[in-house]
């Protein structure tokens, strides 16, 4: 096979492999997935700690991807790290000139966003997200901290397209046959993470909005999405989660048929 020559070509390709692999190289790649600015500079001997694997294994997987070894691995990120900083020197350095620099910047950055977002979305993940929402008689939304205004927009476009759905404060409120909806990127927020893994115990469906396949709320899902959530200067960007939640909101509306948006200025808490 051709050789990932970049991070993201990398995280495609272990985004496609992680349901065949084996526990130990499936723990190597959400390593690599969530964590490169550590892969970067992380040795094997280190890896192999964290992932609680032999060395030979990591190896094993860095040749399967068409790279000669783990220092294959690391190099690719930091690459990535290094563009990464690049991208937020130059918006430091414009951000002096005019303020048009930070703001061609994050224009560049978001674009770059919602491209690779939509353009990776896995077509069979999102359709069974949006039956599981458009054919429930009741979703509840959880996000929190960073996160917490693009579940409350999602609640609210759910809430416009099936008058039966409305986000919950409480999980005692979400009743059997009830689907869950979690949105967290990285730091994951605990407390999502812990009422997905209640909910799914309970036999509740859970659709995920996240950003990578390493992310822990993956594991609990039944249909996952992910978002590119990098920004200019450091940041983490929701822009592209937020267009993610939108779609979603409006695709579920698409396909119960119902097209009216007149209580959306009122459920968004509009006076006119």
């Amino acid at each position: 096979m051709k050789a990932p020559e970049n991070y993201q070509e990398l995280t495609d390709v272990l985004r496609g492999r992680l349901p065949k692999l084996a526990s130990g190289q499936l723990r190597v790649a959400h390593l690599v997935l969530a964590d490169p600015e550590g892969t970067a500079y992380r040795g094997i001997s280190e890896a192999a700690r964290i992932a609680e694997v032999h060395e030979s294994s990591i190896t094993r997987l860095a040749n399967s991807l068409g790279l000669q070894g783990y220092p294959a691995i690391m190099e690719l990120c930091r690459v990535w790290l290094a563009e990464q900083a690049h991208r937020a020197r130059r918006t430091e350095e414009t951000a002096h000139e005019s303020p048009g620099g930070v703001l061609s910047a994050a224009l560049e950055q978001e674009q770059e966003n919602l491209a690779r977002t939509f353009g990776r979305l896995d077509r069979s993940s999102w359709l069974r997200a949006v039956a599981l929402l458009a054919e429930t008689q009741q979703v509840h939304v959880l996000g929190l901290r960073e996160s917490a205004p693009v579940a409350d927009l999602l609640a609210r476009r759910l809430r416009n397209a099936r008058r039966l759905m409305e986000p919950v404060a409480e999980l005692p409120g979400v009743a059997e046959g009830d689907v869950f909806v979690a949105v967290s990127v990285r730091r994951y927020a605990a407390d999502t993470v812990r009422a997905v893994e209640y909910v799914r115990d309970r036999g509740n469906p859970v659709v995920a909005l996240t950003d990578n396949a390493a992310s822990p709320l993956v594991e609990y899902a039944e249909a996952a999405l992910f978002a590119e959530t990098v920004g200019v200067g450091g940041f983490h960007s929701l822009t592209a989660l937020a267009a993610l939640a939108q779609a979603l909101g409006q695709e579920v509306a698409l396909r119960r048929g119902d097209h009216d948006e007149d209580d959306l200025p009122k459920a968004l808490g509009f006076y006119f």
